[in-house]
């Protein structure tokens, strides 16, 4: 299983290392995140022990089952499910040091007082829906703008990126449509020149969309069933807003 692991890791690498090369970009510049809901602890470690340290939950009870277990080993915990406000301090008590999913005022306005309670900063992204499917979260890509705006006065959230999810497709003009308004969207803000507003990461493609995501720029891949074996669960289970193990 842990050899299955690497092998699948290694094919990943060389498919993000072949899409830089195509499109002329440098392998350095984009980042492979490991998106690990229903893996347990070991299995996670056995990629953390081969430096693959970038790792996302969806679930705040996942974040919490495992954090025992690896808070030993060096890691950096992203966050990239539909966050409820009720569950804020928990992202703060284990550790999430990258909320990708920000996609309301509400939830920044909440999350910046608990920050400001614990003397703490997170850095966060942007969520947008630039597929425009209803079942999907992240904020219209129309007034996108305006909330990076917004949160860009709040001193603890330090603004880093951009991140979508891509229409599920065969159709890959389609699904590079969404790639490229995220990227339109990222060169739209980096020219508004807001105070305390990065926006070097761009956290778009997974396993099956990986090559069209890093031609459109992207900076992060978010891969994890192709690396570590499908999920006993399906997408829903992940995204239901209603959860209250959200």
């Amino acid at each position: 299983m842990n050899k299955n692991i690497l092998e699948n890791i290694a094919i990943i690498v060389d498919r993000m290392n072949k899409a830089c090369q195509k499109s002329g970009r440098n392998p350095n510049d984009v980042k492979l995140l490991l998106a690990t809901k229903t893996v347990d602890a070991e299995r996670i470690k056995v990629a953390l022990d081969a430096g693959y340290t970038m790792i996302a939950e969806n679930r705040v009870q996942e974040l919490k089952e495992k954090y025992e277990a690896l808070k030993t080993t060096p890691h950096t915990n992203h966050f990239i499910g539909h966050l409820q406000t009720n569950k804020i301090k928990d992202i703060i008590k284990y550790d999430v040091q990258c909320l990708q999913s920000l996609d309301r005022l509400d939830l920044a306005e909440k999350l910046h007082q608990r920050l400001l309670f614990e003397g703490k900063k997170i850095d966060v992204f942007i969520q947008v829906n630039t597929s425009g499917e209803e079942s999907k979260f992240g904020i219209h890509p129309d007034i996108a703008l305006e909330l990076v705006r917004q949160v860009a006065q709040l001193e603890t959230l330090q603004i880093k990126g951009l991140m979508t999810i891509g229409l599920l497709s065969n159709h890959s003009e389609k699904v590079r449509a969404c790639f490229k308004l995220l990227k339109n969207l990222q060169q739209k803000i980096i020219a508004e020149n807001i105070p305390y507003v990065e926006m070097s990461e761009l956290s778009m493609g997974m396993s099956g969309d990986l090559e069209i995501a890093i031609e459109e720029g992207a900076s992060i891949i978010r891969v994890g069933s192709a690396i570590f074996g499908e999920r006993i669960y399906p997408d829903s289970y992940y995204w239901n807003e209603g959860s209250d193990l959200t």
